[in-house]
């Protein structure tokens, strides 16, 4: 389990834990979307493009390691080492995306708190700095809608 507890009101920093252990810091980029983060002594950033429907996280070296399609939209993709993890939008009202195998839910990613913006994700056989990419580019989605409707 992957947990994302935001550490300030305003910064939008969020502390990462792997099943209660900190493992990483999502640090939002502030003039693109996405962010950056180290986990095990390797930094990685994530940057989507202009619209926030296409993410690429890269790792030092800047190759890439897992891209993530149609962010935001009801089903959307992330490719990783060689795999393609599937990805549905629970419901259009809902803060829960859920992650498919064969079509059939396998794991999910939450907003567990309204207010806090806090994250739970249960994503199974996902590499740890894959399954933070994928809560860092949710945050950012939520961060956007949030803007825009505040706008």
């Amino acid at each position: 389990m992957l947990t994302a507890e935001r550490m300030s009101m305003w910064r939008g920093r969020y502390q990462m834990k792997a099943d209660g252990r900190p493992v990483a810091v999502w640090d939002p980029s502030w003039w693109r979307t996405g962010g950056d983060f180290e986990v095990d002594g390797r930094r990685f950033t994530v940057r989507g493009n202009g619209w926030g429907t296409r993410f690429r996280m890269l790792d030092e070296a800047g190759e890439e390691v897992a891209r993530v399609e149609k962010a935001g939209r009801k089903h959307w993709t992330v490719v990783a080492g060689g795999r393609t993890y599937e990805f549905r939008r629970a419901s259009l009202w809902g803060n829960q995306q859920e992650l498919l195998t064969g079509g059939v839910k396998a794991g999910s990613l939450r907003r567990t708190g309204a207010f806090s913006g806090d994250v739970e994700a249960d994503l199974p056989g996902m590499p740890l700095p894959v399954q933070i990419c994928v809560v860092g580019v949710q945050i950012a989605i939520w961060r956007a809608q949030q803007n825009a409707a505040a706008g």
